[in-house]
């Protein structure tokens, strides 16, 4: 049995989706002319997908499967939906121009031609790919806030669940950039690629960023400076290069030399924690853990103090014995005293000579000895 919880938010989702999607479908300007307004056209996207996402979310965090902050930040959710129905829209252009739907809005494609079929026309092929590139860059800027959102993931398989999708859209928003056959075929991704970004969004967070990072750049190789958007596309990729940098930073010489910066912090003021299984935002200590953090971070300043104090006791010891044999075995610490008393630092000039004329002295000495003795 379904539990009461699940129950209640299954019905309101649903409700406002077929509330939502029949304004859509009573609306005969929509139905003859498509979208108009860039807001007609995301509220359509959150009617179709964005609904879903606030619903899985709520069900996640009442199964305790996600982090509860998500729910305060409806835009990340708003934002995962968004993403793929934007992404779909974009790419299923031919196949929705053959069936006579156009949700492409007008606010957007009205820039480039009169109507929406001239997209179509040969003369017009920059036209479409302008066009098309605004299209890329209103999907694009959620990206960052989808990566986000899939921190807040603590069981792996909603994790899977959610990353999945998301990775096949920014391929999929990368293979149609720029690409012109989009408006002469429906085109998709091949399925080996399919496979591979399966393969990479069911391992964890630092490996989904790394799908992301691959074809934001992948995006930005492609964009042309003759393109209106050049530079906000260039924004958006940045944006995501930033996101992730700022999450798992590059190790590198030069980075492993500076000063490491403060940890990022979200929009609800709390620090990200990273781990190998995910990311989490992490909530604010306890006073109970702070306290604990305060004393383990107090007895550690003490044990680097007691290993220091330790290794100069231990030269103070070796020193000492050294010292003491030295002087055991007949070592004259007093004319070495009186030398640097009188400011001989260094060696006198002659002072191989003097030991070599101390040498023959004591061996004209032996050798006298010797005769005496015969």
């Amino acid at each position: 049995m379904i539990k009461p919880a699940y129950k209640d938010i299954i019905r309101d989702i649903t409700k406002r989706m077929g509330n939502g999607m029949a304004d859509y479908a009573k609306n005969a300007e929509h139905l003859e002319k498509g979208v108009n307004t860039i807001k007609d056209y995301e509220l359509y996207c959150h009617y179709v997908a964005g609904l879903v996402g606030e619903g899985l979310t709520r069900l996640f965090v009442e199964a305790k499967l996600a982090n509860p902050v998500l729910l305060e930040r409806p835009q990340l959710m708003e934002s995962m939906g968004q993403f793929l129905q934007q992404t779909n829209i974009i790419r299923d252009i031919r196949e929705d121009h053959d069936d006579r739907r156009y949700f492409w809005p007008r606010e957007i494609w009205s820039k480039y031609v009169d109507s929406l079929p001239d997209l179509f026309l040969p003369e017009n092929r920059e036209k479409a790919l302008h066009c098309q590139s605004e299209m890329v860059l209103n999907a694009l800027e959620k990206a960052d806030d989808c990566l986000f959102y899939m921190a807040g993931a603590k069981e792996q398989s909603v994790f899977n669940f959610v990353a999945i999708p998301q990775a096949m859209a920014i391929a999929t928003l990368e293979l149609c950039f720029q690409n012109y056959s989009m408006f002469e075929r429906n085109i998709k991704i091949s399925k080996g690629s399919a496979c591979r970004l399966m393969l990479d969004s069911t391992q964890d967070l630092r490996t989904v960023c790394e799908v992301f990072r691959t074809y934001a750049r992948k995006i930005h190789a492609k964009n042309q400076p003759s393109d209106p958007h050049f530079l906000d596309i260039s924004i958006a990729c940045g944006k995501i290069e930033r996101f992730i940098e700022s999450v798992f930073p590059t190790q590198n010489a030069k980075s492993l030399r500076q000063e490491p910066e403060p940890p990022a912090r979200t929009e609800v003021g709390e620090p990200n924690e990273v781990r190998e299984t995910g990311w989490v935002m992490k909530p604010p200590l306890t006073p109970e853990e702070a306290e604990k953090k305060r004393k383990e971070d107090l007895e550690a300043k003490w044990d680097v103090i007691y290993i220091i104090a330790a290794v100069f006791a231990t030269l103070f010891v070796i020193s000492g014995v050294m010292i003491g044999v030295a002087y055991y075995l007949g070592a004259r610490f007093d004319l070495a005293y009186t030398s640097l008393k009188d400011g001989n630092l260094k060696p006198p000039a002659d002072a191989a000579q003097q030991v070599i004329n101390a040498a023959t002295s004591v061996a004209e000495s032996g050798k006298s000895a010797a005769r005496n003795e015969l």
